[in-house]
């Protein structure tokens, strides 16, 4: 994988670029940074987890052939993090019509993720499959996500209508490894259960159960997703700024938010990256959009991730990009080798000027319009960068989940803020439980009913 900042620099893109003595004043600061990542590895142990695991991936390859044998579906229950790396991992690695593909072809069980409570979505699942034949894997750190667990009740009672009481084998949790409701269950119902590891944050599970048994359902080569892991941490530990890209790009995205630099764009020119990006959304924005630093002090700091796809969004946000304000960085992300290879063909009619495409790829187009628009963007002056993967593939996505993981634990350090939190998460949390009549919420179901009174003035009824 390269990466390559230049067209952050002041010298690149002229006056909204970060200058030389940015760098230099910024980069005094590594050596805290690199003590507080060595330091926090506690708070960190997905670190650890492309080295620690041999015995559970066992078990879950096992899982998974058991699965993909005895089941034509299944179906991961979900949200947030326990949701999004699966995803990433499915259109990253997978066959982009995957679901629509004869059995023969797939290799295993189809695969589905829901992660909303969105009533016509969850109705239309299952509309679409049979639950006797559908392995579902219901994932929640805490183990009382509202969410996930109104989807879990909602197909535990449609199996047992379906099976009676022999339901368990198509069921399986992953939770904490003592606390929350699902632990709960699985105690007194024995189904098969994973643990999330201690110090394993949701956004930042992929690399453990949550993300290994899609990937095992998948037929996904577990091991060359933990050598991208380690080949990425290997480069991502060194202290040097120089030497370390994820010290780098959590450095350059600091100096950028300290000049108001808001919102980060990424943009993957490639299909399946494009759930890569909505996982880089949440890691993003739920690590470092913080109200208050580790002083106690208001700083309301982050950046607004933005998901985007090339080309398709050349010919809706690039015109915003090149031309709007400066508030952006957009990071592109290149692929050099796709599985396919596509030749535009001689058309049998007249295509006046168009015959210039004639016996060139659509791969060479690709490229092309990634070199295109991202000189655009550097002509405007705005700030981007690349990162380049030389082949779609497992090893690949584990490098880019382990880059962008210690980059945002990097980039809390020079932001002096908590990475790893997420109160404002919990706000909204403990005001839906208050909402559905959660016991214990009652107070905060009075302010919210309170909060409710609006001045009809400014409410329009059409």
């Amino acid at each position: 994988m390269k990466i390559d900042f230049n067209n952050m620099l002041e010298k690149t893109i002229g006056g909204h670029g970060i200058t030389e003595t940015e760098i230099n004043t910024i980069s005094q600061r590594i050596t805290k940074v690199h003590e507080q990542m060595n330091a926090k590895k506690g708070q960190m142990a997905w670190r650890a987890l492309p080295y620690n695991q041999d015995e559970i991936v066992k078990d879950i390859v096992a899982q998974g052939k058991r699965i993909n044998k005895e089941f034509d579906n299944f179906v991961v229950f979900g949200i947030g993090g326990s949701a999004l790396g699966s995803k990433a991992l499915f259109t990253g690695i997978k066959h982009l019509k995957y679901n629509e593909l004869p059995k023969e072809k797939r290799g295993g069980a189809r695969f589905y993720v829901v992660d909303n409570v969105d009533p016509d979505g969850i109705n239309a699942l299952f509309d679409i499959i049979d639950v006797k034949k559908t392995c579902f894997h219901i994932i929640t750190k805490s183990g009382n996500t509202v969410e996930t667990m109104s989807q879990f009740m909602i197909a535990l009672s449609m199996l047992k209508d379906a099976l009676g009481d022999n339901f368990k084998d198509n069921i399986i949790l992953t939770t904490d490894k003592e606390k929350g409701i699902l632990k709960k269950i699985s105690n007194q119902y024995g189904f098969k259960t994973y643990t999330v590891p201690d110090g394993v944050g949701g956004r930042f599970s992929v690399l453990c159960p949550v993300g290994l048994l899609s990937a095992a359902v998948l037929n996904i080569d577990i091991d060359a997703l933990f050598a991208g892991a380690k080949a990425m941490d290997e480069a991502c530990t060194k202290e040097s700024v120089w030497e370390n890209p994820a010290y780098m790009y959590a450095m350059l995205m600091c100096i950028a938010m300290s000049n108001q630099v808001n919102i980060s764009v990424m943009m993957p020119y490639a299909d399946g990256l494009l759930n890569m990006a909505e996982w880089y959304a949440q890691l993003w924005a739920e690590s470092l959009g913080k109200r208050v630093n580790n002083d106690g002090k208001d700083v309301y700091c982050g950046q607004t991730p933005v998901r985007a796809l090339g080309v398709t969004d050349q010919h809706s946000q690039i015109q915003l990009y090149t031309e709007g304000p400066f508030d952006k960085v957009v990071t592109f992300i290149d692929v050099e080798q796709f599985n396919t290879t596509l030749t535009v063909p001689k058309t049998p009619i007249d295509m006046l000027d168009a015959t210039y495409i004639e016996g060139q790829t659509i791969n060479k187009l690709i490229a092309s319009e990634m070199r295109a628009t991202e000189y655009a963007v550097t002509q405007a002056g705005k700030m981007n960068m690349r990162i380049t993967i030389d082949k779609m593939g497992a090893k690949a996505i584990g490098e880019l989940f382990f880059f962008f993981e210690m980059a945002t634990a990097a980039a809390g350090e020079f932001l002096s803020i908590d990475a790893f939190d997420q109160p404002g998460v919990e706000a909204g949390k403990i005001a839906t439980f208050a909402l559905m009549g959660r016991e214990g919420y009652e107070k905060k179901a009075k302010e919210l009913n309170k909060a409710d009174e609006k001045d009809q003035d400014f409410v329009f009824q059409v």
